[in-house]
């Protein structure tokens, strides 16, 4: 009995991330649109952005936004579906994991928090 249960919620989990990975790929014009916007607000307060997600600059497959810093270390961020029907900020190096604030809403918010995540990270 332990094992049939056990493995359902394996079953359960595998399709839950499968599908989010779906939305994330079908959905690409969306994450494009939540980067274009939170590179907008992180340029207003300094930060240096370049869009990786333009075929005519770089073809990739993930929507990926490089942040520069003067002093500061660059880092990567991307946008993937979350459960409930929404999109997140996440550090793309640290995939799912990487979580970082909701995309819908305020983007002045997602960009306060990502600005003070930027400001705290070690050089």
């Amino acid at each position: 009995m332990g094992d049939a249960s056990l493995t359902g919620y394996h079953v359960r989990r595998t399709l839950r991330f499968r599908l989010l990975q779906w939305r994330t790929e079908r959905n690409r014009d969306t994450a494009v649109r939540y980067l274009d916007l939170l590179a907008v607000a992180l340029e207003g307060r300094g930060w240096r952005c370049v869009k990786t997600y333009r075929p005519e600059v770089v073809p990739v497959r993930t929507p990926l936004l490089r942040v520069y810093g003067a002093d500061r270390a660059a880092t990567t961020f991307t946008v993937v579906a979350v459960p409930g029907g929404g999109w997140a900020f996440h550090e793309a190096p640290r995939g799912r994991g990487g979580f970082l604030c909701q995309c819908g809403g305020d983007i002045e918010f997602a960009a306060q928090v990502i600005d003070r995540f930027l400001r705290d990270r070690p050089l």
